[in-house]
C-alpha cells in the first residue's frame, strides 16, 4: 500500500481508503463488515471512510466495533454531517446546532474521541457558510476533528469555506467528489479550485458502483447480490447500467488484461493517476473484494494505455461541471 499527502497538510492516508456507505449496518451482516475491515487493514489500508446517515447511524457503529483494539494513532477515521439524521427540523444541514450535535454523536458511535477529518456531506443553501465554518472550527478547537472537508461542494463553494478557513485557521483540507473514468464532472472546474485551495481530492465511486468491473453485461440481468440488483440502489447508478455505457465498459476488459490488472483495479488505478487525489475510496462486500482492490495501490497507467481507456469511453464520459452534486434538504 502507498500513502498520500491530502492536499497541502501534512496528513498522509492510504491511496486506497475503506468505505461502508450501502455495507455496513445495511448491506452485509456485522462480522462480514468486520472480517472486510480486517481484510482492509491487512492489506495496509489505514484510512476509513463513513458518514453519520449512512444506514442510520449502523455504519458508524459497525465500523467502530470494527476498529476496536486497533492502535488509534495508526489510522485515519473520516466521517460526515448534512444529511438527516432525525425527524426534527434540525436534525439535518450544517447549522450550528446540527455540526455540535452530529460530531457528539458520530464519536459516541465511532467509539472515539476525535476523527482525523469531519467532512461536510454536502453544501447548505439554507444555512450561513460563517455559521458552519465556524461551528466546524470550533469542533476541532474542542479535539473533536484534527482537520475539516467537505464534499461534492463546487468550485466557487471552495473558495469561499477557504477564505474563511484561513480567516479562522481552520485546517479545511479535504474535498470529496464522486469520480471515475465515467464520471469526469470535478475535473473541470473543482479539482482545479481545490487545488488552489490546498484541498487534496479523496474521490468517492471509483468503480462507478462496481460499474467498472464490468460485471453488469448490456441486456443480462443484474446478479444477484450486486448493488445493481437492489432497486433501492436506482437513484445512484440506474443511469449507469443503460446499454450504451455497458458496451462501451466492456472495452476495457481486453485493456485490463493486457495490463495484468483486473478491470476493477484498472478502474482504482485509473483515478490514482490524478495528481490531485489524495485517496480512492472503495467498498466492499466480502473481505476477498478488498484485497483484490487494494492491489491496485501502486498501479502505473501508461500514457498509451489511458488514451486507449479514453477512447472506449469517450461516447459516454461526463464532463458538464453543473452536475457537481448540490442538495436542497431543508427546510
Amino acid at each position: 500500500m502507498e500513502y498520500r499527502f491530502v492536499g497541502r497538510s501534512g496528513l498522509m492516508i492510504s491511496e486506497i481508503a475503506y468505505g461502508n456507505w450501502i455495507t455496513h449496518g445495511s448491506q452485509i451482516e456485522a462480522d462480514t463488515a468486520r472480517a472486510c475491515v480486517r481484510a482492509a487493514l491487512d492489506a495496509g489500508i489505514t484510512t476509513f471512510d463513513t458518514a453519520d446517515m449512512y444506514a442510520d447511524g449502523r455504519a458508524e457503529s459497525v465500523l467502530g466495533e470494527a476498529l476496536r483494539g486497533e492502535r488509534r494513532e495508526g489510522v485515519e477515521i473520516l466521517t460526515k454531517v448534512y444529511f438527516p439524521t432525525g425527524p426534527g427540523r434540525n436534525d439535518r444541514g450544517l447549522s450550528r446546532k446540527h455540526v455540535l450535535e452530529s460530531i457528539d454523536s458520530s464519536l459516541r458511535r465511532l467509539g472515539t474521541d476525535y476523527v482525523d477529518i469531519y467532512q461536510a456531506h454536502r453544501f447548505d443553501r439554507f444555512t450561513p457558510l460563517e455559521e458552519t465554518m465556524e461551528a466546524f472550527a470550533d469542533v476541532v478547537r474542542a479535539g473533536k476533528a484534527l482537520y475539516v472537508g467537505v464534499s461534492e461542494w463546487t468550485a466557487g463553494q471552495i473558495h469561499a469555506a477557504a477564505g474563511l478557513a484561513r480567516e479562522l485557521r481552520v485546517p479545511l483540507i479535504s474535498s470529496q467528489p464522486q469520480y471515475n473514468a465515467i464520471w469526469r464532472v470535478p475535473e473541470a472546474e473543482v479539482v482545479p479550485a481545490a487545488t488552489e485551495e490546498g484541498l487534496g481530492q479523496i474521490v468517492w465511486s471509483p468503480m462507478a458502483q462496481g460499474v467498472l468491473t464490468g460485471k453488469y453485461r448490456p441486456g443480462a440481468q443484474r446478479p444477484d447480490g450486486s448493488r445493481g440488483a437492489d432497486p433501492a440502489n436506482d437513484m445512484f447508478m440506474g443511469h449507469l447500467l443503460g446499454n450504451e455505457i455497458l458496451e462501451r465498459v466492456r472495452l476495457l476488459g481486453p485493456l485490463a488484461a493486457e495490463a495484468g490488472l483486473t478491470p476493477g483495479q484498472l478502474a482504482i488505478a485509473w483515478v490514482l493517476r490524478n495528481p490531485a487525489v489524495s485517496a480512492a475510496i472503495v467498498g466492499a462486500s466480502r473481505p476477498e473484494q478488498v484485497a483484490e482492490n487494494a492491489a491496485a495501490s501502486g498501479v502505473k497507467l501508461d500514457e498509451e494505455l489511458a488514451r486507449r481507456i479514453d477512447e472506449a469511453l469517450e461516447p459516454v464520459i461526463v464532463r458538464d461541471p453543473a452536475l457537481t452534486d448540490s442538495h436542497e434538504q431543508r427546510p
